[in-house]
C-alpha cells in the first residue's frame, strides 16, 4: 500500500473492546503499527511511552474523558504535530465543536468507514510530515541566523576597533552615526596628525549593512596608518581611492569628504567627493557658506585620473564645518516626505546658541522621521586653538621586531622625486625602527617637516615665505610652489641619518643639505632671539626640540641632534 514503506505508529484509545479490535484491524491492514488504550488516562500514559505519530481517541471514556486526554497529549507533544482524530457517535454541533476546542484536529463518526479512515490518516500524515519539514527548516534557519549574528557581532567588534580607534572624541568634534543595520554603510574617522593638526573623513558607501561596511575596514586602516606617518591629505586620498577601486565591486563606490585642519593658521583644506552640500557656519557673522561636491566618489576613477585637489578655506576660532551623509537630507517621514535642505537651513537660521547647533540638527531630523530607514551620519568640526588640546597625537607604531640600535643611512632626492613624492613618511618610518623613539614621532615629524620644507622651498625652489601672510598669499604661494616644482630640472635634497646609543637612551643626528645658494646664517644666528622672519622662527623651533642645531657650508646644510632618555620617557608615560 502507499504508506507501507513509511508506516507510522497510531494510538487507538476506546473503552469498547469491540471498537478497539475493529480499528486495530483496519489500521494494521493499511500498513501501520498500532498501540491500544482502554481509557483516557491509559492513552496519556501510552503516549508518553510509545510517542505515536497519530491518535484515534474516543470522546466518552472512563477514568479520563477524551477531551481531557486530548488536551494533555497536545501539551506533551509540544511543537511536534500529533494529529488527534476523535471517535464519536455524537451528532450535535456543540459536541463536535467541543472536540475541536479540546485540541482535536478532526473527528470520525461511528460506524467507521475504512475508506474515510484511510483518507484521514493519509491526509494527516502528509500534514504531519510537512509540519516536521517546516520545523527542521525553521531550526536550520534559526541556527544559521544565530551563527550569522555571532559572526556579525565578532566582525562588528573588530570593525569598531579598526574604524573608531582615532580621535572622534576630541573636544572640537561632535558626531552622530545611526546605523540602519548592525553594520553602518557610513564611515566616520578622525586622527591627530604628527604636526598637531587633525584629519577627519566621513564616507558613505553605496548600499547598507555588512556589504557596505566591508570597505570601511581597509579605508580606516589606510587612513590611520598614513596620518600617523605624516602623509598629506592628497596622498591619503589617492591611496584610499586606489584601494577602493581594487576591493569594491564594479557597482561599489564611496562618497566622502575629507578635512585637513590646521589649528595654527586657522585653515581648513576640504575635499568633497559625492556627498550632499556641506555647510560652514561662521559664528561671528552668523552666515552660512555652502560647500558643494567638486570631485567624484572614491573607487570610481583609476589612480591616473583621480583628482586630489581641495579647497583652502580660512576660518576663525569657533567656526564650524558640517559634513553629513545623504541619510540626513533624504530622511523621510511617514508620508515619504524628505527632510530636505530647507528644513536643514532653517535650523541654522533659528539657532541662537552655536554650541547647540549640532544637537538642534539631530533633534530636528529625528523628530521629523521618527525611526531612521537609512544610514545617517554627520559630524561637526570646530576650529579651536591648538593649545586647547591636552591630549597628544597617537605615536607612530613601533616596529614589532627588536629595533636597529646603531646605524646610519643616507638618501638623495632628485627632481623627478621632488616633483611628486613626499619623503618625510619614508624617513619617519626609518627612524621608527629605533627602540623607544616612537614616543617622539610628533616632534620628529615636526623637525623633519621643517628641515625638508626649508630645503625644498627656500633652497631648491628659491621661494619667499612672506607671501604666506594672508590666505590669498597662502594660496598664491603654493600655486607658485607647484609651478616651480613641475619646471624643476636640476637640484637635490640629501638626508644623512645616524643613530647612536647613549647610556640612558639615544641620539639621532640628522643632516640635511640642498643644492640651493644658501643664506647668511651667521647674521641670522646673531639676531635669532629677536628676529621674527621665517628663518628665525624655523631655527627657534628646531632649537626648542634639539640639543644642537648647526648650519654649515653657505647655509644650505644643517645638522641637528635629537636626544632622549628612556627612563624619563617611561616615567612620563607611566604618570599619564
Amino acid at each position: 500500500m502507499e504508506l507501507a514503506e513509511g508506516s507510522i505508529k497510531i494510538l487507538v484509545a476506546d473503552d469498547s473492546e469491540t471498537d478497539r479490535m475493529i480499528l486495530r484491524s483496519l489500521v494494521l491492514k493499511q500498513g501501520h503499527r498500532v498501540v491500544t488504550a482502554e481509557d483516557g488516562q491509559q492513552a496519556v500514559e501510552l503516549f508518553i511511552l510509545e510517542r505515536p505519530q497519530l491518535v484515534l481517541l474516543d470522546v466518552l471514556m472512563p477514568v479520563m474523558s477524551g477531551y481531557e486526554a486530548a488536551r494533555q497529549i497536545k501539551q506533551l507533544a509540544g511543537e511536534e504535530l500529533v494529529p488527534v482524530i476523535f471517535l464519536t457517535s455524537l451528532k450535535d454541533a456543540q459536541s463536535l465543536a467541543e472536540c475541536l476546542d479540546a485540541g482535536g484536529d478532526d473527528f470520525l463518526s461511528k460506524p467507521y468507514s475504512p475508506l474515510i479512515l484511510q483518507a484521514k490518516i493519509n491526509a494527516f500524515n502528509r500534514m504531519r510530515m510537512m509540519h516536521h519539514t517546516l520545523q527542521v527548516q525553521r531550526d536550520k534557519i534559526a541556527g544559521h541566523n544565530k551563527r550569522l549574528l555571532q559572526e556579525q557581532a565578532f566582525a562588528k567588534e573588530i570593525f569598531d576597533k579598526v574604524a573608531h580607534s582615532g580621535c572622534l572624541n576630541a573636544h572640537n568634534l561632535q558626531h552622530l552615526q545611526s546605523p540602519y543595520a548592525m553594520f553602518n554603510g557610513d564611515v566616520l574617522i578622525a586622527a591627530r596628525k604628527p604636526s598637531g593638526g587633525m584629519l577627519v573623513f566621513l564616507g558613505d558607501f553605496a548600499g547598507h549593512g555588512l556589504p557596505a561596511a566591508i570597505g570601511a575596514m581597509p579605508l580606516a586602516e589606510i587612513f590611520y596608518h598614513m596620518v600617523a606617518k605624516g602623509f598629506s591629505m592628497p596622498e591619503i586620498l589617492s591611496e584610499v581611492n586606489s584601494k577602493m577601486k581594487q576591493v569594491l565591486p564594479v557597482s561599489g563606490f564611496c562618497c566622502g569628504g575629507m578635512v585637513d585642519i590646521d589649528f595654527d593658521s586657522k585653515v581648513m583644506k576640504v575635499w568633497i567627493g559625492g556627498l550632499p552640500d556641506c555647510y560652514l557656519y561662521r559664528t561671528k557673522t552668523k552666515t552660512l557658506d555652502v560647500l558643494t561636491s567638486k570631485w567624484l566618489p572614491l573607487g570610481i576613477l583609476s589612480a591616473d585620473k583621480f583628482d586630489t585637489g581641495y579647497e583652502i578655506i580660512e576660518v576663525d576660532y569657533d567656526d564650524r564645518l558640517y559634513l553629513w551623509s545623504d541619510g540626513v537630507i533624504e530622511a523621510q517621514d511617514d508620508q515619504q516626505h524628505f527632510f530636505g535642505e530647507e528644513r536643514l537651513k532653517a535650523v541654522f537660521t533659528n539657532n541662537e546658541e552655536p554650541d547647540q547647533l549640532f544637537n538642534e540638527i539631530k533633534e530636528s531630523v529625528f523628530s521629523f522621521i521618527g525611526e531612521p530607514t537609512d544610514d545617517l551620519s554627520m559630524i561637526e568640526i570646530s576650529m579651536v586653538p591648538r593649545d586647547s588640546f591636552s591630549d597628544k597625537p597617537v605615536p607612530v607604531e613601533a616596529s614589532t621586531i627588536r629595533g636597529a640600535r646603531n646605524w646610519s643611512a643616507s638618501f638623495e632626492f632628485r627632481p623627478e622625486t621632488l616633483q611628486s613624492y613626499n619623503p618625510i613618511p619614508l624617513i619617519l618610518h626609518c627612524l621608527m625602527q629605533v627602540p623607544g623613539v616612537n614616543l617622539h614621532s610628533g616632534r620628529l615629524y615636526t623637525i623633519l617637516a621643517e628641515l625638508y620644507s626649508n630645503a625644498l622651498e627656500h633652497g631648491v625652489l628659491g621661494m619667499d615665505s612672506s607671501l604666506k601672510a594672508s590666505l590669498h598669499g597662502f594660496t598664491q604661494y603654493y600655486a607658485e610652489r607647484e609651478h616651480r616644482l613641475q619646471q624643476l630640472k636640476e637640484g637635490f635634497i640629501r638626508f644623512w641619518l645616524e643613530h647612536k646609543i647613549e647610556p640612558q637612551g639615544g641620539v639621532l643626528v640628522i643632516t640635511v643639505a640642498d643644492s640651493g645658494p644658501g643664506f647668511n646664517y651667521q647674521k641670522m644666528m646673531n639676531r635669532i632671539t629677536e628676529d621674527t622672519n621665517y628663518h628665525g622662527r624655523g631655527v627657534n623651533l628646531l632649537r626648542s626640540f634639539c640639543r644642537r642645531v648647526e648650519y654649515s657650508e653657505v647655509g644650505n646644510q644643517v645638522t641637528i641632534e635629537y636626544a632622549w632618555n628612556n627612563e624619563l620617557d617611561s616615567a612620563h608615560k607611566g604618570h599619564h
